[in-house]
């Protein structure tokens, strides 16, 4: 029997080593006896004998004498490897002779070319050789092709080459796995390859790996260098051995571990298939398979010389190791731990072990900390959001702070919004501190947080921004540079889009000149979901609309902010404050039940037997255009499948708008019992819906209606041909009727008839128009004949608009001011100069000019501040009517009492400066120092007069005829203010914590939140940090964010924006029945209860019954009541402040002081001459102030008690401002034929003087008090 190879035989002696069977002496037998005596030293070796005895069988012609053939195989590696090194060498050798000789015939053949002779002999001597070098050249260019295919294809530029570097790079691992299965065999040792499975599949790998290298070799530039490469050395010590093995049949293990260093090549693989992109995980790779291919082939060569032995001392001193024992010595040597369990006994081990050793340590001790120095500096949020199916999810960037995804969090997840089966994908490139990730993982099963960035398309493949249902931007409300910061989140929208154009987008703005940026974006589309949150417009404008409703911005504030309900049992104001702070604004589809109802049907409706509040509709027009109708009135139906908008606790409330049914839920008095019924809701037939609608128009109950005919039911058909119910309302549809009775035999009486003529006169109008239109209203052709010719509104219709001013045109010295008599105006104290950003201004003007109010309503504005601040705003502010400036600064009182602030409707308070501070308590230093200011001044009561002159409003149609000195409307006409305490005044902060500092009589806690402090509950503060809510509010209704548009800014639409982005201007237009149409839209008022058609219930009564009350008889929705904060004690009060209540229930109690908020329909009438009909607004702020947004109904008589002292008084005055100068006209934009405001704000002329007087107004003019005061 043979010796097998790792072990090799004792008894077998080799004799020169000389190839062939004849040199060699063995021994005939062997026997246990004989490897004693031999191998008393190493006993080890005997059990390796008998596992190295391979049995001869005739299936293994392998040689029986036992002779080892190592020698062969390493033979041919050698043999291939120097021979390849010889024929390369040899080849350059003569090439460069060949050169050499060349040359030299050249510079010959070039010395005859200038010497010029022998030309015939020469040109005869040179043709054979340029034949020559043609032939070369052509010899060339074929190799060069050649080697160009083999270049391509083993460059992993093409996919033909990357297919085959992969499959190179698969082949060598499996070859190297094919080495890890051998080495548990002996190291030598006969096999067959007809039927070793693993030597054939061995063979086909390095066949492979021979055309390859076949490959490489061609297409490369240096066959020296190549021929050195690791690479080729691996497949000279790998392949040849393979023929080899086939051939003697019989397999030495040798030098195949070399294949482990194609490991290095591993990171190259993983760049062709796209997998490492970055640097870190490249060198990461490129590190670890450098380590690990190098511990590999160290240990298979320690395999290969233990278990073999040393030749010199005839194989004797092997070992018996397996090839991971040699692993794991080869690791223990490396990390200088060194068990002594498992050693090196061989010479060639050992020496091996020193040299590795110096290698192994080193490269050790630098790539083991750098590895996981890599691994530990990989981002811990640096992984792929994985979508889970069923489940939406939303992408928020932006600013990601502690503060803003709280307060995020906490409205978006709230527990009155219905199930949120929606998971929130933070995104951003600082990794959060140790408090936001506790955050997360407070929210883990809902919140996941990735680091990276949205300008990056890799970071927005790995959250998964294609199949996201949203991206919400969030902005730095705080930042130094708010046109900085809008930038970036513009940057943001343009790289989300770019990378999904199809993606929602909703960011928040910080500037609204800034809007008209996202406009450039092509596929930013507002109609589509995207969404641009303007903090700075919706800020100005919530304030705006405090001037004319005060505490209306704290009412809408929480109207949109998820708040829970918070129960209080003591009877204090809080606790009415915190039941109203508890609704929300919902959206719902309304019942089939309520088609064909009017809208203030329905409210009364859903109030009454709902517990529900309604305040506005989707509609939808002939167009199929919907648009958001606030309270629009009577004229308007509902149609199927209208969208309403209510307030309401929580959303499950909610439905009962959807559920109600009239057959089931008529009865039911409990609205929780209110759920889906059963039964089928067949639709109601299309002439039932249009006799309810016309039943509704004419006032009468259906059976006694009159308006269907016979003829009309008989022609059904033909009806509905020409007007589908899908496209028209209900409300078309019964003028329809009317249009078509005409060419019937109809029934309708000749009062009816002449009723609806008008609209049948007017073929070119829609009846739709005709119904807006107030030039069809009864005493306004005269005054709209007046304004056909002259641009009193906007291109739009929607705001007043004068032609531009020149700056100084408004500016008004201290001087002037205090000669000047203001009274219910709006005071501006703004805080700024050269260097400050730009807030806005006109979104607080904007609102204040809405078409809506006619011209006499409009507040005069004055602005207290720094002229330099000014000037650079006034840009956008010149083409508002009655706009004023005093150039000063808040802080002084002598500039506050010249503008007469203690008889304005409104005192706001802005700031420019607030974001330049680095600590957030002074952020609002200036803007409390000007409150506390105001409100510690004191003013002289002798002005009280001016009081006396004012008027609230009541509904239209209702007379009034109580003298000057009587009470209005539950407010008793005490003399003028006397301490800036009862100034209505709102003060903008940045810092909520910052509120406490306003009011001193609080008991306010520093940590309560800020809508349960006193001055938001009482509308004095308002802060940016409420419209935070409205990001989450918008993503899951994008109508809220419309509905607040259109409720705050007076009427800005997206197509107003896209006009103001061309021109950063309001472009005047003519009056024309489309844009007069604009007009008739609701606005925000507030009614008293101490007087007028609602004093019955002021007393005592019930807030459903005055609900109902203002609902049918004016068109009036009230949804809120503004409170005096000490109204629930028992003792009077001298307390002035007032809170805000919203949607109090139907059995909620009145006082006589109460305001209510009030959506009221604009007064065509009371735009007329007040011969006929006077009109004048006067708000009431506290009980001994009134302002214009508290309206009572003047008289249609002319005022008595006019006397003569009073008319003198008038005339002196207005002779004295003549005198000061009629060069100077401030308000250049006023009609001459307008009414004049109860008291005129401009130095009047003698003829104006007269005029009201030929008028009777109830204007009087008082003789301006001038006060000397020392400036703070």
């Amino acid at each position: 029997p043979l010796s097998g190879g790792g072990g090799g035989s004792s008894s077998s002696t080799m004799a020169n080593g000389s190839g062939g069977g004849g040199g060699i002496r063995m021994s005939n037998n062997i026997n246990a006896n004989n490897l004693n005596t031999d191998s008393s030293s190493s006993p080890v070796n005997v059990p390796k004998m008998d596992a190295l005895i391979i049995p001869v069988t005739m299936e293994v012609p392998c040689d029986s004498r036992g002779q080892r053939m190592w020698w062969a195989f390493l033979a041919s590696s050698m043999v291939t490897f120097f021979g390849g090194l010889f024929i390369i060498l040899l080849w350059r050798t003569l090439k460069y002779l060949w050169t050499v000789c060349c040359h030299c015939g050249v510079k010959t053949k070039e010395a005859q070319k200038i010497n010029g002779g022998g030309d015939t002999q020469a040109d005869g001597a040179c043709k054979p050789t340029d034949e020559k070098e043609e032939n070369v050249a052509a010899e060339v260019g074929w190799m060069t092709s050649v080697k160009d295919w083999a270049g391509v294809m083993i460059s992993a530029q093409t996919l033909t080459g990357r297919v085959l570097v992969v499959l190179v790079f698969a082949l060598s691992i499996g070859a190297l796995v094919i080495y890890f299965i051998d080495s548990s065999n002996p190291i030598e040792s006969c096999q067959n390859f007809y039927k070793d499975f693993t030597l054939q599949i061995d063979m086909a790998f390095n066949v492979f790996f021979l055309l390859y290298f076949g490959l490489r070799f061609i297409a490369a530039n240096d066959k020296l260098w190549f021929w050195l490469e690791v690479n080729s050395v691996v497949d000279f010590f790998t392949v040849p051995p393979v023929f080899v093995s086939v051939y003697l049949n019989r397999s030495w293990l040798g030098l195949r571990f070399l294949r482990a260093l194609r490991l290095i090549q591993f990171s190259e693989i993983l760049q062709f298939l796209n997998i490492l992109k970055t640097s870190n995980s490249i060198k990461l790779v490129n590190l670890c398979s450098i380590f690990i291919s190098t511990w590999l082939t160290a240990a298979g060569f320690i395999h290969l010389v233990e278990n073999s032995g040393d030749p010199w001392e005839n194989f004797q001193n092997n070992q018996p190791l397996t090839y991971w024992e040699c692993v794991y010595l080869l690791m223990v040597t490396m990390s200088t731990v060194g068990y002594g369990d498992v050693y090196a006994k061989t010479t060639l081990g050992r020496l091996f072990m020193v040299f590795f050793i110096l290698g192994g340590l080193a490269m050790f001790a630098s790539y083991v900390p750098e590895i996981i120095e890599l691994i530990g500096n990989r981002k811990k949020y640096g992984g792929s959001y994985s979508a889970v199916s069923g489940r939406k999810h939303i992408v928020v960037c932006g600013h990601i702070t502690l503060e803003s995804v709280s307060n995020f969090l906490k409205d978006f997840l709230h527990k009155d919004r219905d199930d949120v089966n929606v998971e929130i994908v933070f995104l951003h490139n600082i990794s959060p501190n140790l408090e936001l990730e506790a955050l997360f993982k407070r929210h883990f099963t809902q919140v996941e947080f990735y680091q990276g960035s949205v300008l990056n398309p890799h970071d927005l493949a790995r959250v998964k921004i294609e199949s996201a249902d949203a991206c919400l931007i969030l902005a730095n409300k705080y930042c130094a540079d708010p046109d900085a910061e809008d930038a970036s989140n513009i940057m943001r929208v343009i790289s989300i889009k770019n990378y999904h154009p199809k993606i929602r987008i909703i960011t928040q703005m910080l500037q609204y000149h800034n809007k008209a940026h996202l406009l450039n974006i092509p596929s930013w589309n507002w109609k589509e979901g995207d969404d641009a949150i303007c903090l700075a417009e919706l800020k100005l404008g919530f304030i705006a609309q405090s001037c004319l409703a005060p505490g209306l911005s704290t009412m809408l504030a929480n109207l949109f902010s998820m708040r829970s309900f918070i129960k209080i049992e003591e009877d204090t104001w809080q606790k009415y404050y915190l039941e109203g702070v508890a609704n929300e604004m919902y959206t719902e589809y309304l019942s089939s039940a309520f088609v064909g109802l009017s809208f203030p049907a329905v409210c009364e409706l859903v109030f009454a037997k709902l517990k529900l509040l309604m305040i506005a509709i989707e509609y939808k027009s002939e167009k199929r255009e919907s648009s958001i109708l606030i309270n629009p009135g009577n004229h308007v139906k509902i149609q199927e499948g209208t969208l309403g908008f209510f307030i309401a606790s929580d959303a499950k409330e909610v439905k009962r708008a959807f559920f109600y049914c009239k057959a089931c839920h008529d009865d039911i008095t409990d609205p929780k019992r209110i759920k889906k019924c059963g039964c089928k809701r067949p639709k109601m037939s299309i002439y039932k819906r249009m006799k309810l609608a016309c039943c509704f128009d004419c006032g009468r109950s259906e059976r006694d209606c009159s308006c269907m005919s016979g003829s009309v039911h008989s022609n059904m058909d033909t009806l509905e041909r020409a007007f589908p119910l899908s496209s028209v309302s209900v409300n078309d549809c019964s003028t329809s009727l009317r249009a078509f009775e005409d060419e019937q035999p109809s029934t309708l009486s000749p009062k009816k008839k002449q009723r609806n003529g008008g609209m049948r006169n007017s073929p070119n109008s829609s009846p739709k128009l005709m119904r807006h239109d107030p030039l069809l209203i009864p005493g306004n052709e005269q005054i709209d004949n007046m304004d056909a010719n002259v641009k009193k509104y906007d291109s739009t219709g929607m705001f007043h608009w004068c032609p531009a001013k020149d700056i100084e045109k408004v500016i008004l010295t201290r001087s002037e001011a205090a000669m000047t008599v203001l009274s219910g105006h709006v005071v501006v104290c703004i805080f700024g100069d050269v260097k400050s950003a730009l807030i806005g201004l006109r979104n607080l003007v904007m609102p204040l000019r809405a078409s809506n109010f006619h011209y006499h309503e409009l507040k005069h504005i004055v602005f207290v501040g720094s002229l330099e601040y000014l000037r650079r705003e006034w840009e956008t502010l010149h083409n508002f009517p009655k706009v004023s400036i005093l150039p000063g600064t808040p802080l002084s009182r002598a500039d506050l009492r010249a503008v007469n602030i203690n008889l304005c409707d409104m005192c706001v308070i802005l700031s420019a400066n607030q974001n330049n501070i680095d600590d957030a308590s002074l952020q609002d230093k200036e803007c409390i120092l000007a409150s506390l200011n105001i409100k510690s001044m004191q003013f002289d009561d002798s002005i009280g007069v001016l009081q006396a002159n004012s008027q609230g409003f009541t509904p239209p149609g209702m007379d009034r005829s109580s003298p000057d000195n009587s009470p209005v409307h539950g407010l008793l006409r005490q003399p003028s203010i006397t301490t800036g305490a009862n100034i209505p005044i709102i003060t903008e902060l940045v810092n909520d914590s910052n509120v406490q500092f306003l009011d001193q009589d609080d008991d306010d806690d520093p940590d309560t939140e800020l809508y349960l402090t006193q001055p938001f509950a009482c509308g004095t503060a308002f802060a940016v940090s409420v419209l935070d809510s409205l990001m989450s509010a918008t993503y899951f209704n994008d109508n809220i964010l419309t509905l607040i548009r259109t409720l705050v800014t007076g009427g800005a639409t997206p197509e107003l924006e896209a006009l103001i982005a061309e021109e950063n201007a309001l472009r005047g237009g003519y009056s024309t029945p489309q844009t007069l149409a604009n007009r008739d839209r609701c606005r925000v008022a507030q009614l008293a209860l101490y007087d007028g058609p609602f004093a019955d219930l002021g007393d005592g009564g019930c807030y459903g019954d005055l609900f109902c009350k203002a609902l049918k008889t004016y068109n009036m929705l009230c949804f809120g009541i503004y409170r005096l904060r000490d109204a629930h004690l028992s003792t009077p009060s001298q307390c002035t402040k007032r809170y805000v209540i919203t949607n109090p229930p139907y059995e909620f109690e009145l006082v006589p002081t109460d305001l209510i908020f009030c959506l009221m329909q604009f007064d065509h009438n009371a735009g007329q001459s007040r011969a006929s009909l006077s009109h004048s607004s006067h708000s009431s702020y506290s009980s001994s102030k009134k302002s214009s947004s508290v309206h009572s109904i003047p008289s249609t008589a002319n005022r008595p008690n006019r006397t003569k002292t009073r008319d003198s008084r008038e005339k002196q005055n207005a002779t004295r401002m003549n005198r000061m100068g009629q060069e100077k006209k401030w308000f250049t934009d006023e009609p001459d034929n307008a009414y004049p405001r109860n008291i005129q704000i401009k130095p009047m002329s003698t003829h104006m003087a007269n005029q009201i007087n030929q008028y009777k107004s109830t204007s009087s003019l008082i003789p301006p008090i001038r006060e000397v005061e020392d400036e703070c």
